[in-house]
């Protein structure tokens, strides 16, 4: 047995189907186990648009730093790249590399969700407003952690809008 086998997790499970359309717009990122770019990312938003050609143009803002600072701006391409369920995706950041992106909790009206990688490495956890509620955060803070993230890692997103966001 070498260590790799040790360290070595299950893929990363999905919801069982996701209707591409109803996920597109916007989603407030509420909390993440951050990549080196998001790392003091305030009012950030992830979001979708289906293209002709079934890919996914993603926008996402922040600002940097804090309320006060720089709209940072990404916008990778997406790829659905399980079609059945539409729960696996690619992300394109820069060519050739994809990343992948797992839709591992979808709420039944589509205002929540959390968005997973097989490495376990970074995850996030949107909604529709900027605002949920604690029990429904603590929900999917389960999910992060049944999913075999370490949740201590989570780092909230601070938000702030004004009303009618």
């Amino acid at each position: 047995m070498t260590l790799f086998s040790c360290a070595h997790k299950p893929p990363l499970a999905t919801v069982d189907y996701v209707d591409v359309e109803r996920f597109m717009g916007d989603w407030y990122v509420i909390a993440n186990i951050p990549t080196f770019a998001e790392v003091g990312a305030h009012n950030a938003i992830e979001s979708y648009a289906l293209n002709e050609d079934g890919t996914i143009a993603t926008t996402f803002t922040f600002l940097d730093g804090g309320f006060d600072g720089k709209q940072k701006k990404m916008t990778p391409k997406g790829y659905v790249k399980d079609t059945p369920s539409n729960a696996e995706w690619l992300m394109q950041f820069v060519w050739p590399i994809k990343a992948d992106y797992r839709i591992i909790y979808l709420s039944p009206d589509y205002s929540a969700t959390v968005i997973g990688r097989n490495k376990r490495d970074y995850v996030w956890i949107m909604a529709r407003t900027s605002e949920i509620s604690d029990a429904q955060y603590q929900a999917m803070v389960q999910v992060v952690s049944e999913a075999g993230y370490d949740s201590s890692k989570l780092v909230k997103v601070p938000q702030r809008w004004p009303s009618g966001e």
